[in-house]
């Protein structure tokens, strides 16, 4: 589990500066990621790592990710972000 302090550096990590990513990543950082397991939340901390081109892709679905790990916390970050449209 993460302390109070890594959540905070987390959430900060989730806001890219790209607009497109900004809008998914971070309601998804504040509604979903303390809920999470602690192996997705790793997950999320990689995906993190990766360059914002990138996430990008992942996430508009023009590219996935080779990774099972990255696939399966990108595809939860589409999913939340399909149902807060809806």
């Amino acid at each position: 589990m993460y302390s109070e302090n890594e959540i905070k550096r987390i959430y900060w990590a989730s806001r890219r500066g790209m607009l497109e990513l900004d809008l998914m990543l971070v309601p998804f950082m504040e509604n979903c990621f303390r809920e999470l397991g602690p192996e997705k939340q790793r997950h999320y901390v990689e995906l993190m790592e990766c360059e914002d081109t990138q996430i990008f892709q992942w996430l508009l679905g023009t590219e996935s990710p080779a990774e099972e790990n990255l696939l399966g916390i990108v595809n939860d970050i589409k999913a939340y972000a399909r149902r807060a449209k809806g």
